[in-house]
């Protein structure tokens, strides 16, 4: 699979190509193709991009998106035609089919899941197309590729191409001037932080049941969680490789668990590794089941639906979708004040609106409730605890976007003296506050100072997040600009 940018390029290149060949050599007939995408807004490209060109060639262009009750192929191909002139005269045209990966894998109290349904009409609907003479592009994500051939595989035998498009690396949303905003959002695990057994003893035991044969729900996840909380507390040996492991055991407990509080937890867990990541696409169709699991179980008014709000929050805060965050953020902090107002749960959803709030350029709106969410974990975390750190580097972002750098300054390097402190220097928080720290050295024209802050961000980077992540680009890219304006001085 190529890595590189250029590289990716051009295998998407080729493979748009190819698609485009399928869709015009197949008019006429009832050609299946799947075209395979876990980014969104790049299966969008593509479909725009294939639309435009088709069109000046009397090619029509439909899309369809799967009823979620009845995620049938058949029968939403059967809807569109019959209410479409256009189609039901067999005219030329390709139908899009999209909405795959938003199905639940979950049942929630159904007798089947979404995905389950889906499954079962495709493996029976290879003979029931032959009425639609046109070519149908199916959009699927990797995973569920993945388990096409063995879930539905007369529907696979019968695909004339299967065509694969690789996301880019994505460079995180940057501010006017250039310097990265850090994502402010905390997320939530509704499992306890504190693990009675060292993870070398809970991995023997997963090894010693995997060679018996036997599989452990509960012992995955606590070995998935125990890697997750080591990478976390800066005492991993490789973050990366403990990173992976972690998402590789809450995999295996997902796909042994039933419909359980346990179950959501583990989707959250996942979701929050793949967030983390910046695999938004991947992340969020976990956080959607676990909050509708929450719900279905806890009720509305549970502390972990809060924590599964904040948490599917945070995402549409990374990806700039605020208008969907919003309205979440507000319902958690509701629950969550509902425990005390000195609740450490409090300050984790005043944190969370203020970063929505700032990001906005609300900075009003916003300053009293980082000043509420520093003083709160002040007084119940102590001074010396990674989430005060972040609530110092969070007033200072707000500082210093309203020019305040002689009060920013402080706090920014109170936050790194602390990260450094309790999570060693290989941490991905100690990378952003130095990243943080040179951009507030850059706004104030000193490059000098800025520069050697940001070789060692971006050293932190690639070692523990990667040459790809979003992060990683970013801070490459902010410190050969401030070398260029250090020179240019």
């Amino acid at each position: 699979m190529p890595t590189k940018t250029e590289e990716i390029k051009k295998h998407n290149e080729k493979n748009y190509d190819d698609l485009i060949v399928s869709i015009e050599a197949a008019q006429g007939r009832l050609n299946l193709l799947i075209a395979v995408c876990d980014d969104s807004r790049l299966r969008d490209e593509m479909i725009n991009r294939y639309e435009r060109e088709l069109e000046p060639q009397g090619i029509h262009s439909y899309r369809i998106t799967f009823e979620r009750e009845e995620p049938s192929l058949r029968y939403a191909i059967a809807q569109l035609v019959e209410r479409d002139e256009y189609l039901s005269n067999h005219h030329q045209a390709v139908l899009s089919v999209i909405g795959t990966a938003g199905l639940y894998t979950l049942r929630l109290g159904a007798e089947r899941s979404e995905e389950e349904k889906f499954f079962g009409y495709l493996q029976w609907t290879r003979e029931g197309l032959r009425e639609f003479p046109f070519p149908i592009v199916l959009w699927v994500t990797n995973s569920l590729v993945t388990a096409l051939s063995r879930r539905a595989p007369d529907f696979w035998g019968w695909r004339n191409g299967v065509f694969k498009f690789i996301p880019e690396p994505r460079v995180q949303v940057q501010g006017t001037d250039g310097i990265e905003n850090p994502v402010m959002i905390e997320t939530l695990t509704a499992q306890s932080t504190e693990l009675n057994l060292p993870l070398e003893y809970l991995q023997q035991l997963v090894n010693q049941q995997d060679k018996q044969g036997e599989q452990s729900t509960t012992l995955y996840a606590t070995l998935g969680r125990a890697y997750s909380l080591r990478a976390e507390s800066g005492k991993s040996k490789s973050y990366r490789e403990d990173i992976e492991k972690a998402q590789e055991y809450f995999q295996k407990a997902i796909a042994l668990d039933e419909e359980s509080s346990t179950l959501a937890a583990n989707l959250n867990n996942l979701a929050n590794l793949y967030s983390s990541q910046g695999r938004y696409d991947e992340a969020e169709p976990l956080y959607v089941q676990a909050l509708a699991l929450y719900r279905k179980l806890l009720g509305e008014e549970h502390p972990d639906v809060a924590s599964s709000l904040n948490n599917l929050a945070g995402l549409y805060y990374s990806q700039g979708r605020y208008d969907e965050a919003e309205p979440l953020l507000q319902q958690a902090l509701r629950l969550v004040r509902k425990l005390g107002e000195e609740h450490p749960k409090v300050a984790i959803s005043l944190n969370n609106l203020a970063g929505l709030y700032y990001s906005q350029g609300r900075y009003d709106e916003a300053e009293p409730l980082y000043v509420q969410a520093l003083g709160l974990r002040r007084k119940l975390l102590g001074e010396e605890h990674p989430d005060v750190a972040t609530s110092l580097n969070n007033l200072a972002e707000l500082y210093k976007s309203q020019g305040r750098y002689e009060q920013a300054e402080p706090l920014y390097q109170q936050a790194l003296g602390l990260y450094r402190k309790l999570l060693g220097e290989e941490h991905p928080d100690v990378a952003s506050s130095l990243n943080n720290l040179a951009n507030l050295y850059s706004s104030q024209g000193r490059y000098e100072q800025a520069e050697p802050l940001l070789v060692q961000a971006l050293a932190i980077r690639e070692r523990v997040l990667g040459v790809a992540h979003p992060y990683t680009v970013a801070t490459r890219r902010w410190l050969e600009r401030v070398r260029g304006l250090r020179i240019s001085q």
